[in-house]
């Protein structure tokens, strides 16, 4: 069996309302879906991670740089294609739109492992520690509308009645603006429901430590990205300052920039990227290099349906940390905010909703070899980018 093919399918469509976060607005919903076909015709699914301008340059470099590469290999050797391309892209960028080109890539090859040899990709990665996975719900992105307060505080009690047991909220607007959002939020939530924040890297070390102080009386989880991924020492300062978790790792890329990340102790809770820092032949590698310095994963989660799937599987095969009859469970990173390549996208939707609401915040393990899952070939094709 040979890769007869590299494909790569960035799907756009233009939302009702701006979404933001502390770097950006933006009205475009991009999903950049990598499918690797066989010369036995069995084809695999990937996803890979950044949207808008940034699917479309990492479209180029999938088909037009990665695919003539590994053209002819054997798609079971997964190892070996990932090294070589890596290799041969390293003098061009160890981090960024080759590893997250490449993560697409390497996420459809384990599809096609999984239907090859009819199994899970959870079962592929060891077997399952768990039959079902507990989820967040993500939501309470910026926008500018003069009411953001009141609808935060809305949007936040309609996760928890979507069956929820804890949420996550964006800010970076400043701290007294982000003060104001964050306790309308836990007002409207109760004292029962688990609250991370998100910053975005929206503030540096200085600015972040009182508003982490003033997070802790809220009873705030984790404080994820408050400070630029390059701030390794800003990092450590409020980790070593705080009692509340710090959470990161999204911006970071393969085993060697996790290695920093881990080892200086960066991080209370790591949140690695699948679709972005190499996929995961290379997730593999920077989960156990956190259990190895027992720091807690709870991966990040942001894409299509394929990425959701992808998770579940991978929280499905996470061993538990530290190990013990009643250990912390990873949980699911799911998006509320609208998405149609989240719901719609699959010929068989996931229906984490519909598990969340009926099994009080718990999902089920995904069925079926390898993700599990298939395009809605109609659906796929409305919203494909041309070119």
């Amino acid at each position: 069996m040979k890769i007869a093919d590299v494909k790569s399918h960035v799907l756009m469509y233009r939302l009702d309302e701006e979404l933001g976060y502390s770097q950006q607005y933006y009205t475009m919903r991009t999903a950049h879906i990598v499918e690797v076909v066989t010369d036995d015709g069995v084809s695999g699914l990937g996803e890979a991670f950044g949207g808008g301008g940034v699917a479309l340059g990492n479209k180029a470099i999938v088909e037009q740089t990665i695919r003539p590469l590994i053209l002819g290999m054997d798609p079971l050797d997964r190892e070996v294609i990932w090294h070589k391309v890596y290799n041969l892209l390293r003098d061009h960028g160890q981090k960024g739109m080759p590893l997250q080109a490449l993560s697409g890539v390497d996420i459809a090859l384990w599809d096609i492992a999984g239907k090859i040899l009819g199994q899970p990709l959870y079962k592929l990665l060891g077997g399952a520690f768990r039959d079902r996975i507990p989820a967040y719900g993500y939501g309470m992105m910026l926008q500018r509308v003069p009411d953001l307060v009141q609808r935060f505080a809305a949007e936040a009690a309609k996760i928890k009645g979507m069956g929820f047991g804890a949420m996550k909220m964006k800010i970076g607007l400043g701290p007294e603006e982000d003060l104001k959002l964050v306790e309308a939020v836990r007002g409207a939530i109760g004292d029962d429901v688990k609250l991370m924040v998100d910053a975005n890297h929206a503030y540096t070390a200085r600015e972040a430590l009182p508003l982490g102080r003033q997070f802790e009386k809220l009873g705030v989880y984790w404080f994820e990205e408050p400070v630029a991924p390059e701030d390794r020492q800003g990092y450590r300062d409020l980790c070593q300052a705080l009692d509340m978790n710090i959470a990161g790792g999204e911006a970071e890329f393969s085993r060697w920039g996790f290695r920093d990340l881990v080892e200086g102790r960066c991080v209370d809770v790591l949140q690695p990227e699948t679709c972005g820092l190499g996929g995961v032949t290379e997730y593999l590698k920077v989960r156990d290099l956190a259990h190895a310095h027992f720091i807690p994963v709870v991966n990040h989660v942001w894409g299509s349906a394929v990425c959701v799937a992808l998770n579940m599987h991978l929280l499905a095969a996470m061993p538990d940390l530290p190990g013990g009859a009643h250990p912390v469970q990873p949980m699911l990173e799911y998006d509320t905010t609208p998405n149609l390549f989240r719901e719609n996208l699959l010929a068989e939707p996931l229906g984490v909703l519909d598990q969340v609401a009926a099994n009080g915040g718990w999902v089920a393990l995904p069925k079926g070899p390898g993700l599990g899952i298939a395009l809605d070939p109609e659906f796929a094709a409305r919203y494909r980018v041309a070119g």
